[in-house]
């Protein structure tokens, strides 16, 4: 059973930073696809960055530049520093993988920037 707990979300003024991690059991975090996406209010999920198995790191272009997706295999976490917030960030964050066709997702963490 693949579980994902996310945490670290918060309240930060605009151009601060917040770190999210996203402990993950059932999963090896080093050998997966590993993925961040977020849901702004109002609006539909959507894709943040990617980490995959080689290394390989892809970020949205909106992201790109402040937002740094990595792994910490001997925790088996996945984080995302994310750097210059803007108030267009918040959102509900959600940590993600696939294993054996399946989809699988965390609760969720809240991030809220303020103006």
């Amino acid at each position: 059973q693949v579980q994902l707990v996310e945490s670290g979300g918060g309240l930060v003024q605009a151009g601060g930073s917040l770190r999210l991690s996203c402990a993950a059991s059932g999963t090896t975090v080093r050998l997966n696809s590993m993925n961040w996406y977020r849901q702004p209010p109002g609006n539909q999920r959507e894709w943040v960055a990617s980490i995959i198995s080689g290394g390989t790191i892809t970020y949205a272009d909106s992201v790109k530049g402040r937002f740094i997706i990595s792994r910490e295999n001997a925790k088996n976490t996945l984080s995302l520093q994310m750097n210059s917030l803007k108030p267009e960030d918040t959102a509900v964050y959600y940590c993600h993988t696939w294993r054996d066709g399946r989809a699988y997702w965390g609760q969720g963490t809240q991030v809220t920037v303020s103006s």
